[in-house]
């Protein structure tokens, strides 16, 4: 939906709210038209109904308004002696047009000295819960989410496992675009297989202010651009399914590319602007390895123990090969009692992968060599010819128009690109772009294979890993990364643990608690 349309739907609800309420609003000793003045009218029904202000607040985020919703509307029943569970089902069910009827039809006078405690305790229970989830959607959409590293494009650094903060305002937060969608989860709704939101309506992208800017060699989670798969709706009949922008798969990798940047691999090494990319001391650059051993075969698990070798496989004789290893191991293990060689696999220059950005004969190299590509910049403008626009097609047409509710469609005729059916020599960008890569470099899919990623699929940064779990590890104490529990994902030097601190302060506030608790009983 485009901003009029917003605004047009947001008068009409006004409307209605209006005609359903406005003889409510007299019998509370109100005026009428007090139902009628948008916000206002909101504040005015907290006090009517006994609720404090700010919850009207609460009726302009997206994701929470659909449980404030309900509540006004039982709220705002109960007020007027409309108590029992029949009256609550007939609110909720009617979607707040049973209202109309208390409005019109029912005989009811306004109970301005109504009790707000539960008089059950299971109605206890449902309140507690239900602001526990607004808050919990608040912070989760706003604040911080919870992200678990499911591959490992970025080991060293993050490992398989890792559970993470992401925290959503270093960036900016992204509000929510999805309007109509359960609460706390992402695409599916766990245990059901199914979409946990409807694609429609949509509101505008936004995205709150921020306090850095992405700098290049960050980790950055991110809603994958080109992520239309139908596996995670639980199908399998060979289509493609649109997602909304805040519905698709969330990724984490490293900003290797900036905007405005001009970025290339050569020999899986990525140059910035000419310059080698500089990565942070937590960084560990993985790499396929090819070798030949002495002897034959290796013990599997000293492989993994003391060189952090998940895989090795002969594939001739003794020759053998690696798919992800890093650096600074390699030369560790080329000292190995078995190895007699061990070097770094580079596919060479000159080879094309189809399967390389932007797919098929515009590819850009292999794995390990990619042309030099320009990284777009909001506001900047770039030549656009029949041999580029591969490059940009999808930006044109999907980022910058279908995603923006303005669908466009790139042809080329003979030497000239058409945009809509006009000629087009030039195009600017209407936000910034990044390139992605993974550390672990032979098993990563990023952007070297799927291309740009939009500023508005920015997600946030992940800032602390809670916990860590070594699915290879023996035993619960060998799997458990006791080493990586509470410590920071940036930073120099080694990873810290601020786990111990951490149980000292949860026993002192329990024992605090404690004795607050038994004091207010001895006096009372």
């Amino acid at each position: 939906m485009t901003l009029m349309q917003w605004f047009i739907f947001f008068l009409l609800v006004q409307v209605i709210h209006f005609l359903g309420t406005w003889k409510l609003y007299k019998k509370a000793g109100r005026q009428a038209w007090e139902a009628l003045i948008p916000v206002y009218n909101a504040v005015i029904l907290m006090k009517i109904i006994g609720r404090p202000w700010w919850w009207t607040i609460l009726l302009f985020i997206p994701i929470v308004n659909l449980i404030m919703f309900p509540v006004i509307w039982v709220e705002t029943a109960r007020s007027f002696g409309k108590n029992t569970t029949t009256d609550t089902l007939l609110a909720i069910v009617t979607l707040g047009f049973y209202l109309f009827y208390i409005n019109y039809a029912a005989d009811v006078s306004y109970k301005e000295a109504r009790s707000l405690v539960p008089k059950s305790a299971s109605g206890e229970w449902i309140s507690s819960i239900l602001f526990a989830v607004v808050a919990a959607t608040i912070v989760h959409t706003y604040v911080m989410q919870p992200f678990t590293i499911p591959t490992g494009s970025l080991e060293r650094t993050l490992l398989i496992g890792d559970f993470l903060f992401v925290s959503k305002f270093h960036y900016g937060a992204r509000t929510p675009m999805t309007t109509v969608s359960f609460p706390m989860v992402h695409d599916t709704i766990p245990g059901l297989g199914i979409k946990s939101y409807l694609d429609k309506p949509q509101l505008p992208y936004f995205r709150l202010p921020g306090f850095q800017d992405v700098e290049r060699s960050d980790i950055v989670v991110f809603s994958w651009p080109v992520d239309t798969v139908n596996a995670f709706y639980g199908l399998d009949d060979g289509k493609y399914y649109h997602k909304p922008i805040d519905k698709k798969s969330n990724y984490v990798k490293r900003a290797v590319g900036l905007p405005g940047d001009s970025l290339k691999v050569v020999d899986g090494k990525v140059f910035v602007n000419n310059k080698p990319l500089g990565l942070p001391d937590r960084a560990q650059l993985q790499y396929a390895y090819t070798g030949v051993s002495k002897s034959g075969g290796f013990n599997a698990s000293n492989l993994y123990n003391e060189y952090k070798i998940k895989s090795l496989q002969f594939v001739q004789g003794k020759q053998f090969f690696i798919s992800e290893l890093s650096e600074e191991n390699a030369e560790r293990f080329k000292n190995h009692p078995n190895v007699e060689s061990l070097e770094r696999y580079v596919t060479p220059q000159g080879e094309k992968e189809a399967s390389i950005f932007p797919k098929g004969s515009a590819s850009l190299g292999n794995v390990d060599q990619i042309a030099p590509v320009y990284i777009p910049k909001k506001g900047t403008s770039t030549a656009i010819t029949p041999e580029n626009i591969p490059l940009y097609k999808r930006l044109i047409e999907v980022y910058e128009g279908e995603e923006m509710g303005e669908p466009r469609k790139i042809t080329v005729s003979g030497n000239q690109v058409m945009l809509d059916g006009q000629p087009i020599t030039s195009y600017t960008f209407k936000q910034d772009y990044y390139w992605m890569m993974g550390d672990n470099r032979h098993n990563s899919e990023d952007s070297r294979f799927w291309g740009f990623v939009p500023e508005n699929h920015i997600v946030g940064k992940p800032v602390f890993i809670w916990f860590s779990w070594d699915s290879n590890g023996k035993g619960i104490t060998e799997k458990i990364r006791w080493e990586r529990l509470f410590t920071t994902v940036g930073g120099d030097g080694k990873p810290v643990s601020y786990f111990l601190y951490f149980v000292i302060a949860l026993i002192a506030y329990l024992v605090i608690s404690k004795i607050v608790k038994n004091k207010r009983a001895a006096k009372s």
